[in-house]
């Protein structure tokens, strides 16, 4: 059994085409020089997509491989944005199944059933963990993420991260064994014998009193407590609140988010408001059921580094727990972290690699939406319970 990983990246932005030929290369080298098994790959959306991921094609051999274009990318060097990152992952233990399913508008839920069960059909062995890369501007991640559990059962280890667009919030981009689509989710299926484990956590805490939401649908919350929803903010912030108004996902909501109470979970589920309309309503990252406890939350840049570091010793432990070792590991964090941090958000990817170890191959990107299991929970089947997340950092990690 070997696993063998490497991680490359470019910033050629004069050429697209070389830019993702060139960070597939670097990545190959690093396991010596082999045709690779499989590929993720994580970019900007400044370069040319179909140019970058044809790039990719070419360097990797048409190896398979899946990605998205994101809001940052992630590497155990720190975070970098304008690039394109590519792993490369060389392995004899781990069997990838990849897919892709488009038109999320049309029905999101049926597009993560679709790609997971033509994953699942498509697999010559029982898949033990799936990693999805959705986009979140068409429908409704919470709804993708159904639809992927309803293909392969509501308690599978399922992980990823959605696409972004450089905090645009316009277009995003999956890739899939060398094509590019948009408004689809692309997913993999991890087949064989091998270790996983899965840390999140967010870190951010409540600061206002229980409240309830009095009307809502999907992701839009009409009234809290019967009142307009942006009056949470104004009760709190006064006149400041109209920031909210003008920018989509403010500063403020970054700061001071909804939290959604689930039952049992120690942490409340971080919701973004991304717009506010006229009438008071407030359009969130993610759905908000009718009925449900919400609070304003707070976040602070030491409780968000407090936090990747829980994570991380998350997956160290249960890693531990079957004497493995951790041999690559996939980050999928929030924009909003990285907006949080600033010029500080090398400081969280540092202590990550701290726990990981700095050695262990990391791959990642900066997302619109985090995806899953409650607590990181991946070896008490019944426990398993995917969720859909913002503001939250989740670590993916694969080892011997």
């Amino acid at each position: 059994m070997a696993i063998y990983v490497g991680v490359g990246s470019s910033e050629n932005s004069a050429d697209s085409k070389q830019a993702g030929f060139e960070a597939c290369k670097k990545a190959i080298k690093k396991i010596g020089d082999e045709k690779p098994d499989f590929t993720f790959t994580f970019s900007s959306v400044a370069f040319n997509q179909e140019e970058l991921v044809s790039g990719v094609a070419e360097a990797s051999n048409e190896a398979p491989g899946i990605g998205c274009s994101d809001a940052g990318e992630i590497t155990s060097d720190g975070p970098n944005s304008k690039s394109v990152v590519v792993m490369a992952i060389k392995s004899d233990s781990i069997v990838f199944t990849s897919g892709l399913s488009e038109n999320i508008k049309s029905g999101a839920r049926e597009a993560g059933r679709a790609v997971a069960e033509s994953i699942k059909n498509k697999a010559k062995e029982p898949l033990r963990t799936f990693i999805m890369l959705p986009d979140v501007l068409t429908g409704n991640g919470a709804d993708t993420v159904r639809g992927v559990l309803d293909a392969l059962g509501a308690n599978f280890p399922v992980v990823g991260g959605a696409a972004g667009d450089d905090f645009l919030f316009k277009k995003t981009y999956q890739y899939c064994d060398g094509k590019v689509s948009s408004g689809a989710v692309a997913g993999v299926g991890l087949s064989g014998k091998f270790s996983f484990a899965m840390g999140v956590r967010h870190g951010w805490m409540p600061v206002s009193q229980p409240m309830k939401v009095t009307k809502s649908k999907g992701a839009v919350v009409h009234t809290i407590d019967n009142k307009p929803a942006i009056s949470v903010y104004e009760d709190y912030f006064g006149s400041k609140a109209e920031e909210l108004r003008k920018e989509p996902l403010a500063r403020m909501a970054i700061t001071y988010p909804l939290g959604l109470k689930v039952p049992d979970l120690d942490e409340y589920l971080i919701r973004d408001p991304i717009t506010v309309d006229e009438n008071g309503a407030i359009t969130c990252a993610a759905e908000i059921p009718e009925g449900s406890e919400v609070r304003l939350m707070i976040g602070s840049k030491e409780k968000a580094i407090e936090a990747a570091q829980y994570a991380a010793k998350r997956v160290m432990s249960d890693m531990e727990s079957e004497n493995a070792k951790p041999k690559f590991a996939l980050m999928f964090n929030c924009i909003a972290r990285e907006k949080l941090f600033a010029q500080k958000a090398k400081d969280e990817i540092d202590a990550v690699m701290e726990i990981l170890g700095k050695d262990v191959p990391l791959l990642g990107f900066y997302t619109y939406g985090e995806q899953a299991p409650l607590r990181g929970e991946t070896k008490n089947q019944k426990l398993i319970q995917p969720k859909f997340y913002n503001e939250t950092v989740v670590i993916f990690a694969g080892g011997e």
